[in-house]
């Protein structure tokens, strides 16, 4: 049984694909749905002393809306949070706390060789995850989302 259903976004169209269909699995299990936006903080980190206060005020509204997005595409009540830290330690714990059945993000898929290879938060998410992780690429223009 399926009763919590946590959505990680980061508001890119890679993610778009991945919150219909955890909106679709809440929606077909009557599941709780939790957005989670997380702000890396080693992009601050990384940016120059003078502009970090800028780029943490950037991401940080780039976060909430992103799940304001999850939160205008579905009826349901959708409970957000916005976490600070690296992003897949945060979904991880995140989904620990909420003792979520199964959480769903996008990937970010580099094509090479006829394969796909899936975005490195994603991975770490659905390699120590300790509940199921669905893991939805974006469709090419040349295929259909039916």
């Amino acid at each position: 049984m399926i009763d919590t259903v946590v959505v990680a976004t980061d508001g890119s169209e890679s993610v778009q694909r991945a919150i219909e269909v955890a909106l679709d699995l809440a929606a077909r299990f009557d599941a709780d749905v939790h957005a989670l936006s997380v702000v890396d903080t080693g992009e601050v980190e990384t940016t120059p002393d003078d502009l970090r206060a800028e780029m943490a005020d950037a991401l940080s509204e780039r976060a909430e809306d992103a799940l304001t997005d999850v939160v205008e595409r579905t009826d349901r009540p959708v409970t957000t949070a916005v976490r600070e830290g690296r992003p897949s330690d945060e979904v991880l714990a995140y989904v620990r706390e909420t003792d979520a059945d199964v959480v769903a993000t996008g990937t970010r898929g580099r094509h090479g060789e006829n394969r796909l290879l899936i975005g490195s938060v994603a991975e770490r998410v659905v390699r120590s995850s300790p509940v199921p992780v669905l893991t939805v690429r974006r469709l090419g223009t040349d295929e259909s989302g039916s």
